[in-house]
């Protein structure tokens, strides 16, 4: 029979320590420490206190938990003398069934982990969904981690370990994050659709306009109309829209969404579950026959990376009638034109101007987005509450100087171009280190035509600054192109500069920040405020009407714009949780009634 938070909470200390056996390998220290911060509100907040008592014991008692755990396919598997939980979970993943080869692998692996850092592989073998991971996925990662550093590879330990224990603890609730477990396939489905010479080698890649990017707008569209979307259109930039509509005719809507276009081999949640979230928000008002008060408006933006044009946030410039008909005139890498694109894809330019939208009729713009950082998950929190958005400058930059014959041109006579782009990146990141919070990135660096026995004469770069106020930013963009000025006199080469986007920082409207910081709590959470370093297209709806995002807990280290971009489905069900807090506080403040209860 499943645990209850009342059964926990009216337990005797010793019943409530009997009843979280076994939540953390041989070590029941933590449960009883947590027990002392009953009663519990929910399962959420009992989940944190397991975490902040690992988090706040010393290195010592660290150690000895994360060594409490039995190696992966190791000697207790063998020998069968796992505790019930690890055998369950290791079976699962297959590997009581591995073949001689895999199972050589793993006791390579073992020992050369072992021999480095001094305590046992540890891994959520259930994996982010809680199903379980494959063979081959726990041994890549297994290899993968072997190149960490030892104090980073202890921590990465310790967050496996608290997803090990949230897993079990989820068993002994009898809980299942269903409609996570559901946003969670939506994202493998729509994974699915990726551009040719990154299909072929499982990688993910949907730039603007493609032939896969299409297929994503059209199973989007299925989706939203699978949810309960009143209403489905395809816009003229290739936007999908769904509107679920209000009870209340005429009241102002609620916009949100994000966007479903990847950088190149990206991540699969990066904009897409600022999409899904929402949608899951729908299907349950659908499924209950629930109408709010207002209107709610599901962008799914098709274009936010400036992947394949020098433009970016195309998709949600037009909603704030800030689109420029200029950018049709853009090329691609192979010559074509932004026009000619949208034209293939059926698309006409004609239209955008009539997507602006008219704050009067929006209520605001709320944005989910996995969070593309290390903070969420170096805290163990699931959620955080965005505060403002980083003011961000981008360039392209050419640097001419002389092609010249790499044998017999003396050092001093050179005009390096590729020499001169080296300088300006590393002058570009010790300046944006001088800030402490601004970031300077060169991601792009090519030298046309070059040969390897060629002095370069051309070196093309691209340059992303950002800082928390645009002042910040101003100032650092001021020092890195005075910077690249004077190493051009110097070295005597030449270079043309074009500024492809200048972004406001974007701070959150105070009011929305609230009503996240409320949602978050009402889940038993911690609330934990963060500035967003990476741009959104919530810092374009921000010019027209106020705007407020929530952020979601990234695994890895929370690495984004990478195959290993993921988040769990368990935290993708809290953000559904937050999200439908937030929506149904909102209908019954403008109701005037009180707060709907707590999902769950």
């Amino acid at each position: 029979m499943a645990l209850t938070l009342a059964q926990l909470n009216a337990a005797t200390a010793r019943e409530a320590l009997a009843l979280l056996d076994g939540l953390y390998e041989h070590s029941p220290w933590i449960a009883e420490r947590a027990l002392a911060g009953r009663p519990f509100a929910s399962m959420q907040q009992l989940q944190h206190a397991l975490v902040q008592q690992v988090t706040q014991a010393p290195p010592e008692a660290q150690l000895a938990l994360i060594r409490a755990h039995p190696e992966l396919a190791g000697k207790a598997m063998v020998r069968r003398t796992l505790t019930p939980e690890s055998s369950n979970e290791q079976s699962r993943a297959g590997l009581t069934d591995c073949s001689p080869e895999e199972f050589d692998r793993l006791q390579a692996l073992n020992q050369a982990y072992k021999d480095k850092f001094g305590f046992p592989f540890i891994l959520a073998v259930r994996g982010p969904r809680g199903t379980g991971l494959t063979r081959q996925q726990i041994i890549a990662a297994f290899e993968r981690r072997l190149h960490h550093h030892p104090a980073f590879e202890k921590s990465e330990c310790l967050r496996n370990i608290h997803r090990i224990a949230e897993i079990r603890l989820h068993d002994k609730f009898g809980y299942t994050p269903q409609q996570g477990h559901e946003v969670w396939d939506r994202h493998e489905s729509l994974a699915r659709h990726s551009e040719p010479g990154f299909r072929e080698r499982g990688q993910l890649t949907v730039t603007y306009l493609t032939e896969a990017h299409r297929a994503c707008a059209a199973e989007l569209q299925q989706r939203m109309r699978e949810a309960g979307c009143d209403e489905v259109v395809l816009d003229a930039v290739g936007n999908v829209v769904g509107r679920y509509h209000g009870s209340r005719a005429g009241m102002p809507a609620l916009l949100t969404g994000s966007h479903y276009d990847t950088v190149r081999n990206g991540g699969r949640y990066d904009g897409r579950l600022g999409i899904f979230v929402p949608l899951a928000c729908v299907q349950n008002l659908h499924a209950q026959g629930r109408r709010l008060p207002y209107a709610l408006e599901i962008v799914a933006f098709a274009e936010e990376e400036g992947q394949r044009f020098k433009a970016t946030f195309l998709a949600s410039r037009a909603l704030t009638g800030r689109y420029d008909p200029e950018w049709l005139a853009q090329q691609d890498a192979q010559g074509v034109t932004l026009r000619q694109a949208m034209a293939d894809a059926g698309l006409d330019p004609a239209g955008i101007p009539g997507l602006a939208r008219d704050p009067a009729r929006y209520l605001g713009f709320v944005e989910v987005h996995i969070e593309q950082g290390p903070v969420l998950n170096e805290l163990n929190l699931p959620l955080g509450v965005v505060t403002s958005i980083n003011g961000s400058l981008r360039y392209q930059v050419e640097i001419q100087g002389v092609a010249c014959h790499a044998g017999t041109t003396p050092m001093d006579r050179r005009a390096d171009a590729a020499a001169a782009a080296a300088e300006l990146l590393l002058y570009a990141e010790g300046r944006a280190r001088q800030d402490g919070d601004s970031v300077a990135t060169v991601g792009q660096l090519q030298v046309p035509d070059g040969s390897i026995n060629v002095v370069p004469g051309r070196c093309r770069l691209t340059l992303d600054l950002r800082a928390p106020t645009d002042g910040q930013r101003d100032a650092l963009a001021a020092d890195v192109l005075g910077e690249l000025a004077r190493i051009a006199e110097r070295r005597q080469v030449r270079f043309e500069i074009e500024e492809t986007l200048r972004a406001s920082a974007a701070p959150s409207h105070p009011a929305w920040q609230a009503r996240w910081e409320r949602a978050v709590h009402r889940l038993g959470l911690p609330v934990h405020r963060m500035p967003s370093g990476a741009g959104h297209d919530a810092m374009t709806l921000h010019t027209i009407m106020p705007q407020a995002m929530l952020f979601v807990r990234g695994e890895h280290a929370g690495i984004s714009h990478n195959p290993l971009e993921s988040t769990t489905s368990s935290d993708m069900q809290l953000a559904v949780d937050a999200l439908q807090v937030l929506l149904l506080d909102l209908a019954a403040e403008t109701a005037g009634e009180p707060a709907a209860p707590t999902p769950g």
